[in-house]
């Protein structure tokens, strides 16, 4: 890497005392050097340093382009750190990094955990929920968080979301000589940032197989039940780095079971503002937001500017219009799966599978329901399901 303008340097909580000989040659010589206002007292920047702009922006690195620059960042630089983000708008030439310990390592190091069968979460900010999808019995998390008062909101969201017995472990300043680590989410005032907190779970976590119970999910009804969720989901098969058109999204289920499953993204469209609104309250208490798009739209219209698919699902709002729109749309090899349940819907269906093949299923599903003091057989309404690769 021939003479790069910019240095990411990864700081501890020792602050220059363990950083490399590359580290503090570009500080040295370093016109501008960028970072937090701890990072920047930690190595005494003085008239060099530039504190971040509140709210965070990457332009005043930017602005410095072609000046030695340095940029301070926590740790690992790439581990839920700046890094990312700066190289997003530069060329491999124009940087280099040099990384310390991150907190995720330093916690593991302090407890006696095997990092790599811990799960990282970089919580100081996002939603607590990110935890819920893989938070269960005996499986350890390490997080970051934003202050010493997340640490109380942690606590409470375990208690409130299925995990009150997870034991916490509230690591402070890892690395340095105001190190601190209290187990228990209790903590005395003042906390000092950077807070890592370390959870080991107590109580179970979501099932791993689809379909969910129906109460998992806040709806009006109209909802892809259990049963027929699991059928659907298997039958859309989730693969990692794939995108999911949800058409006619209502509660948002299937959408939400698929990135359960392992899918990388869900592009959803549901016409009515109130399901709509539902749906995304379902994503986020699932902990998915960053990975759901919805758009209150009807197909066809809704489909343009969607990211290209790796399988469809419709479930609401079929036509002969939206097959054959998504039809022309959808890149070869994608897998559609529609569910039917009227009698159009269903002669739609069997139109397309004549034309384009593909398999069908007829699903009779019923459930147990009292007779008095007996119990007899109710039937649910029969779907016919079509899928099909494109």
């Amino acid at each position: 890497m021939s003479d790069p303008w910019l240095t990411v340097i990864g700081l501890g909580e020792d602050g220059p005392a363990s950083l490399s000989p590359a580290s503090r040659a570009a500080l040295d010589r370093a016109t501008v050097i960028i970072g937090g206002p701890r990072h920047l007292a930690l190595v005494a920047a003085g008239d060099k340093g530039k504190p971040w702009p509140i709210p965070f922006d990457l332009a005043p690195v930017h602005e410095c382009r072609g000046q030695p620059t340095v940029v301070l960042a926590s740790g690992d630089p790439f581990w839920f750190g700046a890094g990312g983000s700066l190289m997003a708008q530069l060329s491999a030439g124009e940087w280099v990094s040099h990384p310390a310990p991150s907190c995720f390592s330093l916690a593991a190091n302090r407890l006696g955990w095997r990092l790599e069968d811990c799960i990282c979460l970089g919580l100081h900010a996002a939603p607590y929920a990110r935890m819920r999808p893989v938070l269960g019995r005996g499986v350890r998390v390490i997080c970051t968080l934003r202050d010493g008062a997340a640490v109380a909101e942690l606590a409470a969201w375990l208690a409130g979301n299925g995990h009150p017995n997870a034991e916490v472990t509230v690591l402070e300043r890892l690395g340095g000589p105001l190190e601190r680590i209290t187990r228990g989410a209790a903590l005395p005032a003042p906390v000092s940032a950077p807070i890592a907190v370390a959870v080991e779970g107590r109580d179970p976590g979501l099932p791993r197989a689809s379909g969910l119970p129906d109460e998992l999910f806040q709806h009006d009804g109209q909802i892809t039940k259990r049963a027929v969720r699991a059928l659907t989901l298997s039958t859309l098969a989730p693969r990692a780095g794939e995108v999911l058109w949800d058409i006619g999204a209502g509660s948002g289920s299937v959408g939400i079971e698929w990135l359960l499953a392992g899918g990388a993204r869900v592009e959803a469209l549901e016409a009515d503002p109130v399901r709509a609104e539902r749906a995304r309250g379902n994503v986020a208490a699932f902990g998915l937001a960053h990975r759901h798009r919805l758009i209150e739209a009807r197909a066809p219209e809704g489909l343009e500017g969607l990211s290209a698919p790796g399988a469809v699902f419709v479930g609401g709002g079929a036509s002969e219009a939206v097959l054959s729109r998504l039809w022309e749309v959808m890149p070869k090899g994608a897998r559609l799966v529609m569910n039917a349940v009227t009698i159009e819907t269903e002669a739609l269906v069997l139109d397309w599978s004549a034309r384009q093949g593909g398999e069908l299923l007829k699903i009779d599903l019923a459930e147990p329901v009292a007779i008095g003091r007996k119990r007899a057989w109710r039937a649910a309404l029969p779907i016919l399901q079509w899928s099909v690769t494109r």
